[in-house]
């Protein structure tokens, strides 16, 4: 185990210098592990800012983890959209039923307990662990990264599995065991308000002084990250077909991004295509057999980044002479007024959202 010089100085002067009130948020000083655990899912990979909605909403919505338990997938997925990563709400629908059906209903109160739970990690269960029952088990995530590689001057990309074991220990060295809860808050919002990873307030620190970074100019060089594999491009072809205002849909049922999200019938092709080039494929379409089709909108091109994918979409508004049969098993007929009970994929959301359709809802 290696051992760093200052990490006394490091988490006194931590502790001394986190105030709760500073920076006030819904889950904060809250003890029950539900909540703390529904605010950790929801702000995995979302801004503090854009997950305070949704977590309010979750918790109006359904105030224990039973009645989240109980909810219909659709629902809890449409809470979540806009959100990503929808495995997660998965995963979190999962561990819900098991808290529910194996615990009655009372969240597990052990870090390996919380931990074997469905899309639960070592952040979120250390997360939950010490804030509702002050065990101790120290955090890290990002903030708690950049912290501690620029205090202590550690240069080995923070995401390789070399460098998680190495701030694990060191992240355990520094927790103040008997005060878990607030240690752990401290350095999270100390990341996330002082230590930031641009424009770090350098000046008001109280860590400056033993901070390597700082000391040797490399703030801005600290953490550092192994370079990510490019993103897959995929061309995306959504066909919204019409007939007496109703729009085909269905639910996304492979595994693949936005798995049990709903879409309109798509085409997927290795490039973007035009009017011109989607009649041409559409004669080998199933859909689009005994009938007639007039394509009456072509959108803008839309784009989502994902994690590993990038996603170029073009909606394609085609009347039908006659009604045709939707895609098997999910494909249904809605009416197009119905299209905001469903939980799509934000860049559908964007689509619909667009004021320049062709068909306003």
């Amino acid at each position: 185990m290696t051992r760093y010089p200052n990490t006394a100085f490091f988490t006194q002067r931590l502790l001394e210098w986190y105030v709760p009130e500073d920076r006030p948020l819904p889950w904060k000083n809250e003890s029950d592990p539900y909540r703390i655990w529904l605010s950790e899912i929801i702000l995995q990979q979302t801004r503090v800012e854009q997950g305070i909605p949704y977590y309010e909403r979750f918790i109006k919505a359904y105030p224990t983890v039973c009645d989240l338990a109980r909810a219909p997938e659709d629902e809890v997925m449409k809470h979540w959209e806009g959100l990503g990563y929808y495995s997660r709400a998965r995963n979190m629908m999962v561990a819900a039923r098991t808290i529910c059906h194996n615990y009655q209903g009372n969240f597990p109160n052990t870090y390996e307990d919380i931990r074997a739970l469905k899309g639960v990690g070592d952040y979120t269960a250390a997360a939950i662990a010490s804030f509702a029952f002050n065990l101790p088990h120290a955090v890290l995530d990002g903030n708690v990264y950049r912290v501690l590689a620029r205090f202590f001057g550690i240069d080995q990309p923070t995401n390789t599995t070399q460098a998680k074991k190495l701030f694990t220990e060191l992240a355990h060295q520094l927790l103040a065991s008997n005060q878990a809860d607030r240690y752990n808050q401290a350095i999270m919002d100390f990341g996330a308000t002082l230590c930031t990873p641009k424009k770090p307030d350098c000046a008001s620190c109280p860590l400056q002084t033993h901070c390597v970074a700082y000391q040797t100019s490399r703030v801005d060089q600290l953490p550092q990250r192994k370079p990510k594999a490019p993103r897959r491009i995929r061309y995306f072809h959504f066909l919204l077909f019409n007939y007496d205002n109703q729009i085909i849909i269905r639910r996304r049922e492979k595994k693949d991004v936005w798995q049990k999200l709903y879409e309109f019938p798509l085409l997927e092709t290795t490039q973007l295509l035009n009017e011109d080039q989607l009649i041409q494929e559409l004669k080998h379409w199933p859909l689009a057999q005994n009938t007639t089709l007039t394509i009456r909108e072509v959108s803008k091109p839309f784009r989502q980044l994902l994690s590993h994918q990038d996603i170029r979409a073009r909606f394609f508004e085609i009347e039908c002479s006659s009604p045709v049969q939707p895609p098997a098993e999910t494909g249904k007929w809605i009416s197009r007024n119905e299209l905001s009970a469903y939980p799509f994929p934000r860049i559908i959301d964007w689509y619909l959202a667009d004021n320049s359709l062709y068909l306003k809802l």
